[in-house]
């Protein structure tokens, strides 16, 4: 028995069957995925000095640290929390697994309503800048700088619209 014949749509809903379970579109072709994935909730930074960063972060974010004692405090940010944590404390519960103030690899990506309202409020909190408001070709605005740990970070806003 020959599945396709000359002329036959086959290939073509083979070709629309395939797209689909590779677009996610739902349907019986959609890809499988875990009933459960995994949610990304909490950043951590881990410090030498948990009351600079708190004492930096608060005016930065407009909000008040929840402190745990000494060694730990949370921002609540509405969408994830913002978390500090010592690294005397660190190297206690998990010894050599992390080294304080010496991220190169991560940025911390804030969303604002108004990149150059922030720009201009900020500018007396932040020593280091590392560039400046500016529209990105994708159409965000936003402007980086550095944290007292050295760690970066980027306010930005989407252009209305969007």
């Amino acid at each position: 028995m020959r599945l396709l014949r000359p002329g036959s749509s086959a290939p073509f809903v083979v070709f629309l069957l395939a797209l689909a379970a590779w677009t996610g579109i739902p349907g019986r072709c959609a890809p499988v995925r875990p009933k459960h994935t995994p949610v990304l909730i909490n950043t951590c930074l881990i410090t030498r000095n948990v009351d600079r960063l708190v004492a930096f972060y608060e005016p930065i974010l407009q909000m008040k640290a929840e402190r745990t004692g000494g060694d730990y405090a949370e921002f609540h940010t509405g969408a994830g929390v913002l978390a500090i944590f010592s690294a005397a404390a660190q190297e206690r519960y998990i010894p050599g697994s992390a080294v304080a103030a010496d991220n190169r690899g991560v940025v911390l990506e804030f969303r604002v309503d108004d990149v150059d309202a922030e720009y201009t409020r900020l500018r007396g909190l932040v020593r280091t800048w590392v560039k400046l408001p500016t529209t990105q070709p994708w159409g965000t605005r936003s402007f980086y700088f550095r944290d007292p740990d050295g760690n970066l970070v980027d306010f930005f806003s989407r252009p209305s619209g969007r």
